[in-house]
């Protein structure tokens, strides 16, 4: 797999963290304070979370 960028709109899934194993489209990438990625996730079903960018991966195709 091709390692790629995130962008605004992209689908991810996450592979680390609180929320390991759910999946959905990146929106409001911002960096914090502290230097890191935060980008929220939003599912299918409109539930939408927070995370750390270290934790998604992006899903092509």
């Amino acid at each position: 797999m091709k390692e790629t960028e995130l962008k605004d709109g992209d689908f991810c899934q996450v592979v680390a963290g609180t929320h390991k194993g759910k999946s959905g489209t990146a929106t409001d990438l911002n960096i914090s304070k502290t230097g890191h990625l935060t980008i929220t996730v939003v599912q299918e079903n409109g539930v939408r979370f927070k995370t750390l960018g270290k934790n998604v991966r992006l899903v092509l195709g």
